[in-house]
Formats: C-alpha cells, structure tokens, sequence
C-alpha cells in the first residue's frame, strides 16, 4: 500500500472567493475555525453575526433576521445568574448591563445585515440536528445559557423539518441577494453529550437535508464541502483532536482549511495569501528583546512589505497589520531613545 488513508475526492466549486469577494460564515464552532482564518489572510469576512450556533432553526432564524435587518428589543432578553441573555444568541453577547448588551446585538446585527447584501459567498456550518425548545413559548433556542434543562424540551429534528427550515430561509435570502452563493458543510466536531448514537442519527439527518438541498436548487446556487467527511476519513485518528477528544487539534483545522482553500479560493489569490501569512508569522515573532536595532530593521522591512502589497492589491485590507507595525516601531524608538536624526543608542 502507498499510502495509510482513505482519500476524499475534491473538485473546485463551480464558482471560487477571493480578496475581491466578500464572505460570510455562519453556524457552529467549526465555521469559526475557518472563518478566523479567512479573516487573519485579510479575506474580507463577517464571521457569526449571532455568535456560535449549531442547529438548523436558529441558523435559519438568524439569516431571515439578517434579510430583514430586524433589531431586538429589551423584551427580547432574559435575565439569568446575573446576565442578560439572548436566547438567539451566543454567550458572548451576553453581560450584565440590559442596555449595552442590546445595544451590541443591534450594532452587529445592522453591519452583518448591510454585509449580507453585499456578500458574494455565504458559508452554513451544521453542528446538531437535537434542538431545545423553551417550554413556555415553545421558541427553539441556540443557546440554553445554563437554565436549567427542565426548562426545555430536548428533541431532534426530522429530515423532513430540516430540509424545510433551511428550503424557507434559503428562499428568502435569495430574494433579496439572488446572486449569493450558499456553501454548506457539516461539522465535524461531535456533540458526544448527546450520545453516540444520537450524534450520529443527528449528523446522518443534516448530511441527508443538504444533499436534498443542493439537488433540489442546483449547484449552480449552492454546493456542499465535505468537512465531516476529510475528519472521519482522512484523520481517522485521535491524535488529530484537541485533549477533550471532541474538537480538532490545530493541525486538523489547518488540514481542512488547506483543503477548503483549494477548491473554494482562485489559485491567483491563494498565492497572495501566501504572502500576507509570511507577514502575520512576521508580526507574530517574538524576539528576545525587542529594543534592540537589528528588531527594529525587522519591523521596519516587514512594513515595507505591507505597504508594498496593499499598493499593489488596493481592495485587500491590511490596516490592522500597518497600524500594528507603526504602533511597534515607535514604540522601540521610543524605548531605545531614537532622536530624529538617527542617533542609535541600543543597547544589544
């Protein structure tokens, strides 16, 4: 045998994003493992507007809320152990001023709603198809933020309710962005506190939903990307998971997002992220001592390098780098004492 693996198949996507593309990620944990990646390439992407969220309703949900640009109101959070909450967000929108977290909620939501108009690639992460149902309004939460379990009714959803939900949502967004190419995948990360078994029935209904899904609208509208499939197959092996043996390890999500890049971005423009991760690994040196002339030239030429690029790409946004970059040569001349004419008086 040459080789030890079960090798999954990929084909470009029929249509590719790139740096003159805008791309939005929404839905679980792994969309933010991809998502993040994007945007340190300075891809220029909106990641969960909502936060993490794993089930198809409150994806849905929170799409068609991004369509209409509709805000939250005060009566739309609860308080709970000292927080305010959302149940159609992540716990990281909540906090314990009412007005600030509401205030945040809106503020996101308006710019992703914009965002979203604009947008050329929408990418869908499935985590779950087990769902919670708060029992006194009989609403489908993303998030349960601790309250007790009693408060909930536990129950997965079926194939047929699936594929609705997303068919529903997906309708409306494409009326109001026809142009929007909608890419799913399906997590790989399991949900092993509902069970083996039930993890598996739950991946198997999300699985089968998006493949009615693009068969019924066309990939020339939507495609899928077998994440779920390169885990289970290709990194059939523990030492690709992080300790908790559940979420991938840094070398698998860097795996899949070689992966995705290659079918998902230009050949042209994965040569230019190339570059704009020689310069993240640049910045992200961390020198013995920093205040010394020979880290200052570093700094100094991997700025030029920055600047160099965005003349030569424009559309690309590479503020956060160049802002980072000035802040850290000043900050050195400053410390090393640095008059205007050149004096150096580092001390090595």
């Amino acid at each position: 045998m040459s080789q030890f693996r079960t090798p999954v198949e990929l084909s470009p996507f029929p249509w590719q994003s790139g740096y003159e593309h805008k791309n939005m990620f929404i839905g679980s944990c792994f969309t933010e493992n991809i998502g993040e990646i994007m945007q340190s390439l300075a891809l220029p992407t909106d990641l969960n507007p909502f936060g993490i969220l794993f089930n198809p309703v409150s994806i849905a949900r929170a799409i068609k809320r991004l369509v209409a640009a509709e805000s939250f109101a005060e009566d739309d959070l609860f308080h709970f152990n000292g927080l305010w909450h959302s149940y159609g967000h992540h716990g990281r929108f909540s906090g314990e001023n009412r007005e600030h977290v509401l205030l945040s909620i809106n503020d996101r939501l308006q710019f992703s709603s914009r965002f979203l108009q604009e947008t050329d690639f929408l990418f869908i992460t499935l985590g779950t198809a087990w769902v919670y149902e708060l029992k006194s309004t009989g609403e489908v939460v993303a998030n349960c933020h601790k309250v007790p379990a009693g408060e909930f009714r536990r129950f997965r959803l079926t194939l047929f309710e699936t594929i609705e939900v997303l068919k529903d949502c997906l309708e409306s967004l494409w009326s109001t962005v026809p142009g929007l190419k909608v890419i799913f995948t399906v997590s790989p990360v399991r949900h092993i506190k509902d069970g083996a078994v039930e993890n598996q029935l739950s991946k198997s209904t999300l699985l089968l939903a998006v493949d009615a899904l693009v068969k019924g609208f066309g990939k020339e509208r939507c495609t899928y990307f077998p994440s779920y499939e390169l885990v289970m197959d290709e990194l059939r092996d523990y030492r690709f998971y992080a300790a908790d043996m559940v979420h991938l390890s840094e070398v698998a999500v860097r795996f899949i997002w070689e992966k995705f890049a290659q079918v998902a971005i230009s050949q042209s423009d994965r040569e230019v992220m190339k570059r704009v991760d020689g310069i993240n690994r640049a910045i992200a040196h961390k020198p013995f001592n920093r205040l010394t002339s020979g880290h200052l030239q570093f700094i100094e030429h991997t700025l030029t390098k920055v600047l160099a690029l965005s003349d030569e790409f424009p559309y690309i946004s590479l503020d956060s780098q160049i802002r980072f970059l000035e802040s850290e040569i000043q900050e050195i001349k400053k410390s090393a004492g640095i008059n205007r004419i050149g004096r150096d008086i580092f001390y090595d």
